[in-house]
């Protein structure tokens, strides 16, 4: 086979992937790898660098949920919904459970506050019904993206914290690959057609199948946990990676959007990118919480 056939027949099975699972197949995996060495460096090599680079990730899917929001019709101030994000991460990398909880609630307070103030201006007035809508949606992204990122700092500041934080990455990119693959090969039979067309029970099964054998291979080999509590893990990565993603597939069709931005080639968006790890963050810190 020639150079030109090899390249015919690489973007016909490019395509194929494509068409079957919703996402060009070469930019995903490229430009998860350049995320997924970032993110991998940063642990590693200083915690303090995890925090700026989660921090930043947290901020940017906050600004782009706040903004697909509003190009939904509700008035969502993105300037305090971004200051808050930001104040959420060193205030839980540092202040742990306490700073976490303190910072994300004065941050719902900044985000409600700046919008009554808005009311001032004509052009940002609105009914009742719409002002109380635009408060619920601020709320919204503070809770879903900041709160539950920061679960992720408040894990990692902790003794031996940043292995957990790996291991649960790993476990929830284990998981999206078993979903990916198992479902493109064999998936026939929809899970939710109304929230995720794609999304299969093959799909599921796949995902529960690799995230439960890469559980149990991050507690014996990285979390120095006994088996039986990498089986716990693996079953509790699967639920919550499945459920982030369920949840943000239902927040787009809410939204009436594909993806919620097209930051990233190949995978949309942040929150596309982070709609698994949000969940899996809290159910990872409270999993070393007893465990450990």
């Amino acid at each position: 086979m020639n150079p030109a056939e090899f390249e015919a027949q690489l973007r016909a099975t490019n395509d194929r992937i494509q068409q079957r699972a919703g996402r060009n197949l070469a930019l995903a995996v490229l430009l998860g790898l350049v995320l997924g060495l970032a993110l991998l460096a940063s642990i590693l090599f200083a915690k303090e660098l995890f925090m700026l680079f989660g921090g930043a990730l947290v901020a940017f899917t906050a600004w782009e949920l706040a903004s697909a929001l509003r190009v939904a019709g509700r008035d969502v101030p993105r300037i305090p919904t971004v200051i808050g994000a930001i104040g959420v991460v060193p205030a839980s990398f540092y202040g742990l459970e306490a700073g976490h909880w303190y910072a994300t609630l004065a941050a719902i307070a900044l985000v409600v506050l700046w919008r009554c103030a808005e009311l001032v201006r004509p052009s940002h007035r609105t009914g009742a019904g719409a002002f109380w809508r635009d408060i619920g949606a601020g709320v919204l992204v503070q809770v879903y993206v900041v709160f539950l990122g920061g679960f992720a700092f408040v894990l990692t500041a902790r003794e031996d914290g940043q292995w957990w934080t790996l291991a649960f990455l790993i476990a929830v990119v284990c998981v999206d690959i078993g979903a990916y693959a198992s479902g493109v090969a064999f998936g026939k039979h929809p899970m939710v057609p109304r929230i995720s067309p794609k999304k299969t029970w093959e799909g599921f099964a796949g995902s529960a199948v690799v995230g439960l054998v890469a559980g149990v291979l991050l507690a014996i080999f990285m979390l120095d946990v006994p088996w039986q509590a990498g089986v716990l893990f693996g079953a509790v990565i699967v639920v919550t990676a499945t459920s982030g993603d369920l949840v943000e597939s239902q927040i787009k069709r809410d939204i009436g959007v594909k993806d919620i931005s097209s930051w990233l080639p190949g995978h949309g968006g942040f929150l596309d990118r982070l709609d698994s790890i949000l969940p899996s963050a809290a159910a990872a810190y409270l999993l070393y919480a007893v465990l450990t």
